[in-house]
This record gives C-alpha cells, structure tokens and sequence, in this order.
C-alpha cells in the first residue's frame, strides 16, 4: 500500500515539475472564440486530435512539443491517460492561440505601414488615413 501511495505522489509531482501544458485564461478562450467566429484563427494544432493522442503513451504532449512531459507520460502510461489528453487538448488551444495572435499582429502591422506609406506618400487625406487605419484595426480584431 505504502508503495502505491509514494508511486501516485511521484506521479503527480513529476507531472508537475514537468510543465503540462498551461490552459488559456478565460479571456483568451473568448477572443481565440472572437478569431473564429471572424474566421482569423489559425489551426496549427487539432485540439480534438490532441485530446485523442492524450489516450497513447505520451501522444498528446508529444503532439503540442511538450516532449519533457510527452516522456513523463510515456512512463507513467496507462495512468497518465487521466490528465494526457486535457493537457493535449489545452496544448493545443494555447498553440493555436499564440499562432493567431502573431500571425494577424504581423498581417495588421504590414497593413497599417503600407497605409502610413500612402499618407506620406499624399495620395491618400488625413481623414481617409484614419477610417482605413479603424478599419485595418476592426478587421484584425477578435470582437
């Protein structure tokens, strides 16, 4: 008995110590929500895949590049597939997360540059400027 107990706390505090993948806050579930529904969002990684692999040894965490926790889970497996698959599945979320945000930061800038080009350049007004800057920012906004 005394066994299982140090087994199931080692377990735990490797699972710890290993970075399982970090969920996204609340507010960051809503606008990663916001690019989707704007149809912005960047799939770099299929949560549903990822939450499937988390059933493999190691699979999900190996899927988001948590290798250190991928290896962890291989180890532990069949006892990691209680927290492999949520961890893959937020994994993935935050990858897809972060690669829209910079995807459409850099595709926003781009944008913005080009139109300070034309306002020095006098082909476009100071007030033409601003509404198409305004609307440069709604369009790479998530609401």
């Amino acid at each position: 008995m005394r066994a299982s107990i140090r087994l199931a706390i080692a377990t735990i505090a490797i699972a710890v110590i290993t970075g399982c993948a970090t969920p996204l806050t609340g507010g960051q579930k809503q606008e990663l929500r916001g690019y989707q529904a704007k149809g912005l969002a960047i799939e770099e990684k299929n949560p549903g895949a990822a939450a499937a692999l988390g059933l493999l040894p190691g699979g999900g965490s190996f899927y988001v590049r948590e290798y250190g926790a991928g290896i962890v889970n291989l180890l532990f497996w069949p006892v990691s597939i209680l927290w492999d698959p949520v961890s893959g599945y937020q994994g993935a979320q935050s990858i897809n997360y972060y690669a829209t945000k910079q995807t459409l930061q850099r595709k926003k800038n781009k944008a913005v540059s080009q139109l300070e080009d034309k306002l020095m350049m006098e082909t476009i007004s100071k007030q033409q400027f601003i509404s198409k800057k305004r609307q440069i920012e709604n369009k790479y906004d998530a609401y």
